[in-house]
C-alpha cells in the first residue's frame, strides 16, 4: 500500500523547485496569503528576528537531517496526518514529506537522501484554497467543479466531465458523452443537489422524461396543497397603512451610519406590502452586519404611528436584551414605549408589563419564548418581527397567525433555513434581500486549519496586541475547564470569562454586558453567542472544533465579529487526525465535516449568507422541509430542478385561479 502511494505521489510531480519558503502558522502570514520564495525573503530574514523565527527555507541538496525539520514544521505549527489535504498539514511516507504552506496554493513533495535533501517538486493539480479546492466554472445559478453530479433539463442527470472553448461535456451512463453549447448552457444546466451519489441517467431513452412527468404530477399535488394554506391568508383583509413622512423623516436622520442602496429598496418593499389591504408575509435576508435591525426598526416605527403594536421575537435572552437596548436608546426620543419580556424579568416586573401590554401602554415588546404564552393579550397587535427564524418551529410561528389573522409579519434571516428558502424561491413568498454591504465594512479573513497550540498563542496576542477582542468557542460545557486551562497556558495575558447556558439569566446578561465594556477581553463560549449579537471591538472567532458545526450555524457565529471598522480573522480548527478526507469525486450532497469547512472558507465574502443557505440546503437534504415522499421527488430530479417545476406549477396554478 506504502508503495502504491508513493508511486501515485510520483506521478503527480510536474515542476521541480530549487528553494522552498514554509510560513509559520500566524495572524500575519495567514492574512497576506500566498508568497513565495524570493531575494527579499532573505533580505527579510536577515534583517527581522521575528520573520526569521517564523518562516524557514529548505533547498535542494542542503545538508539537513529529516528528524530536525520535521522538529522545524512542528515549530512552525503544522499538523502531521496522514493523507496531506490541506493547509497547515503534512505527511510522512519513509524519506518523502508531502507539505501544504500556508502562504502557497500548492502541495510540495520534499524527498531526503540520507541527510540531504534530493529534490523538491510542486504537484500537479494540486492548486487549491485551504480545503485544497479545485478550479471552478460559474454557472448559473451557482459554481460548479469538474467531476460535479449536473443535471440538464432534457437529457437527465450526467456527471461535469471537461470544458472545451465552446462546449461543455456531460458523460452519462454507458459512458455516454453528451456536449452542452456554452451558450446553451445558463439555461439547461445546473447543478445537481441533493443525494451523494444520484442515479446518472442513460441517454436515448425515454427513462428521464418519465422520470420528469411523475415528479411533475407529484408536484401538482403538492403545489394545490401549499396554495391552500396561503389562500387561508389572503381571505384576511386589514386596514392598510399610512406613511409619516415628517416623524420617519426625523428617525431615519438619528442612524449613524449610511442607508445602502438594498436596505431603502427593502423599506420600499416592506412598505409597500403595509400600504396594501393584505396581510403581509415578507422575508427579510441579508448576511450578518448587513443591517437588517435598522429595516426591522423603522418598520417597526411605521406600525407604532399607525397606532398598532409590535412583537419582536428573539430566540435567546442574549439577543431579546440587545434588541431591547438598540430599540429603546432610537425609539424612546420619539415617545415610544418599549419592553422587554423574557426569563430575566422578576415574576413582579414580568406582570406589569404583561398589564401595559393589554391597554396599549406598551408600544413594542421584545422577548424571547416568552412572546408566545398564552397568558399575553394585546390591545392592538398588528405586526410581529421574527428574528433568527431558524430557531422558531412551524407551531410557534403559527401561534400569532391564530391569535391575530390579519397580522403583518416580517422575518429576518442571515441564512434562510431550507424550508423558507424554498418558499422564497418557489415564488409563495415574499423575499427582501440586503446584498450590498454597508460602506466600510470588510469581510471575515476565514482560515480552516488543523488545531495546535502556535496558532490558539499567535491568534490570541495579535488580537489582544492590538487592543481587540476575541470569541473562542468551545462546543461542550464540560470541556470548557479544562480549555480554560490551555488557554491559561498558552500565556498570552488574556483576560478570561466564561459564558454558556447552564448559566443564571442574570450572570448571562451581566457577563455580556462586561464583555461590551471590554471589562475582559476573551469570552470563552459555547454556541450560545450565535445569534445577533453586535460588539465593535470583538474581531476574532477562534473555533476550537469546528468539524461539530452545521454551515449555516458556523456562518452565523462568524458574523459575530468585524461589526467595526478593523479587519477580523475567523479561526475553525479541526482535530487533523479525526477530518474525515473528502472523496475522490465532490458531490455537493455530501455532508462529510471536510466538506462543511471547504464551504465555509469559499463562501467567506461579504453577502454570502444565501449562498450558505443553499449549500446548507445541499449538504442538509430535503427531507424536513418537504416531508418524506416530496424529498423523494426532488433526489430523483435534483433540488434545482424541483423547485424550478414547484415555481412554474405554482404560477400555472395561480393564473388558472
Amino acid at each position: 500500500m506504502q508503495t502504491k502511494q508513493i508511486t501515485i505521489i510520483l506521478t503527480l510531480l510536474e515542476k521541480k523547485v530549487e528553494k522552498l519558503l514554509i510560513a509559520a502558522l500566524t495572524p500575519y502570514f495567514l492574512a497576506n496569503g500566498v508568497f513565495e520564495y524570493s531575494s527579499k525573503t532573505e533580505e527579510l530574514r536577515a534583517e527581522n528576528p521575528w520573520f526569521c523565527r517564523n518562516t524557514f527555507i529548505i533547498e535542494k541538496d542542503q545538508k539537513i537531517q529529516l528528524s530536525h525539520f520535521l522538529r522545524k514544521l512542528a515549530e512552525l505549527g503544522y499538523s502531521k496526518v496522514w493523507e496531506t489535504a490541506h493547509r497547515g498539514e503534512f505527511s510522512q511516507r519513509g524519506g518523502i514529506i508531502r507539505i501544504f504552506p500556508i502562504n502557497d496554493d500548492k502541495i510540495y513533495t520534499i524527498e531526503f537522501s540520507l541527510n540531504f535533501v534530493e529534490t523538491i517538486n510542486v504537484e500537479e493539480g494540486s492548486s487549491g484554497k485551504g480545503m485544497g479546492a479545485s478550479k471552478h466554472l460559474t454557472l448559473d445559478p451557482r459554481p460548479f467543479a469538474l467531476g460535479d453530479y449536473v443535471v440538464h433539463i432534457d437529457h437527465g442527470i450526467g456527471v461535469f466531465k471537461e470544458e472545451t472553448k465552446n462546449d461543455f461535456l456531460i458523460e452519462y451512463a454507458a459512458n455516454d458523452i453528451l456536449y452542452i453549447p456554452k451558450d446553451s448552457a445558463q439555461k439547461r444546466l445546473s447543478p445537481y443537489l441533493g443525494l451523494k451519489k444520484p442515479h446518472v441517467s442513460r441517454l436515448g431513452t425515454p427513462l428521464w422524461s418519465i422520470t420528469k412527468r411523475k415528479a411533475k404530477e407529484d408536484i401538482v399535488a403538492f403545489a394545490k396543497e401549499l396554495l391552500a394554506i396561503l389562500g387561508k391568508r389572503k381571505l384576511v383583509t386589514r386596514k392598510s397603512y399610512g406613511s409619516f413622512p415628517e416623524q420617519e423623516e426625523e428617525l431615519e436622520a438619528s442612524f449613524e451610519h449610511t442607508d445602502t442602496p438594498d436596505q431603502i429598496k427593502a423599506l420600499r418593499e416592506i412598505f409597500s406590502d403595509l400600504e396594501k389591504e393584505l396581510p403581509m408575509e415578507r422575508i427579510l435576508t441579508g448576511d450578518v452586519g448587513f443591517g437588517k435591525t435598522e429595516v426591522a426598526l423603522r418598520t417597526a416605527y411605521r406600525a407604532v404611528l399607525d397606532n398598532k403594536q409590535v412583537a419582536i421575537l428573539a430566540p435567546t435572552t442574549i439577543l431579546a436584551d440587545q434588541h431591547f437596548e438598540v430599540f429603546k436608546k432610537r425609539l424612546s426620543p420619539f415617545g415610544v414605549n418599549v419592553a422587554r419580556l423574557s426569563r430575566f424579568e422578576k415574576p413582579t416586573e414580568a406582570k406589569n408589563i404583561l398589564k401595559k401590554i393589554e391597554n396599549g401602554n406598551i408600544d413594542i415588546v421584545i422577548g424571547t419564548h416568552k412572546l408566545l404564552s398564552k397568558y399575553i393579550e394585546f390591545k392592538n397587535l398588528g405586526l410581529l418581527i421574527i428574528d433568527e427564524e431558524q430557531k422558531f418551529g412551524v407551531a410557534q410561528k403559527e401561534h400569532f397567525k391564530k391569535m391575530c389573522p390579519a397580522l403583518d409579519i416580517l422575518t429576518l434571516t442571515a441564512t434562510p433555513i431550507p424550508r423558507t428558502l424554498s418558499s422564497a424561491l418557489s415564488g409563495i413568498t415574499n423575499i427582501s434581500n440586503i446584498e450590498t454591504a454597508p460602506i466600510g465594512k470588510m469581510s471575515v479573513r476565514t482560515f480552516v486549519l488543523p488545531k495546535n497550540k502556535k496558532i490558539l498563542k499567535e491568534a490570541i496576542g495579535y488580537e489582544i496586541s492590538r487592543n481587540g477582542q476575541i470569541y473562542f468557542l468551545a462546543n461542550r460545557i464540560h470541556k470548557m475547564p479544562e480549555i480554560l486551562e490551555e488557554i491559561k497556558n498558552l500565556k498570552t495575558r488574556a483576560k478570561i470569562r466564561i459564558l454558556h447556558a447552564k448559566m443564571g439569566e442574570k450572570a448571562i446578561i451581566k457577563t455580556m454586558h462586561d464583555f461590551r465594556e471590554k471589562k475582559f477581553n476573551l469570552l470563552l463560549s459555547t454556541t450560545i453567542i450565535e445569534n445577533g449579537l453586535d460588539i465593535s471591538e470583538a474581531n476574532t472567532l477562534i473555533v476550537e472544533d469546528a468539524t461539530k458545526l452545521g454551515l449555516a450555524q458556523a456562518h452565523q457565529l462568524r458574523g459575530r465579529i468585524g461589526r467595526g471598522n478593523k479587519e477580523a480573522h475567523a479561526y475553525f480548527l479541526y482535530p487533523a487526525k479525526k477530518l474525515k478526507e473528502k472523496p475522490a469525486r465532490r458531490s455537493l450532497g455530501a455532508g462529510g465535516a471536510a466538506e462543511r469547512l471547504e464551504a465555509l472558507e469559499r463562501y467567506s465574502y461579504l453577502g454570502a449568507g444565501l449562498e450558505i443557505a443553499r449549500r446548507d440546503l445541499e449538504i442538509r437534504g430535503a427531507g424536513n422541509i418537504l416531508g418524506k415522499a416530496q424529498s423523494g421527488v426532488a433526489y430523483r430530479v435534483g433540488l434545482n430542478l424541483y423547485f424550478q417545476l414547484l415555481e412554474e406549477t405554482i404560477r400555472e396554478l395561480k393564473t388558472e385561479n
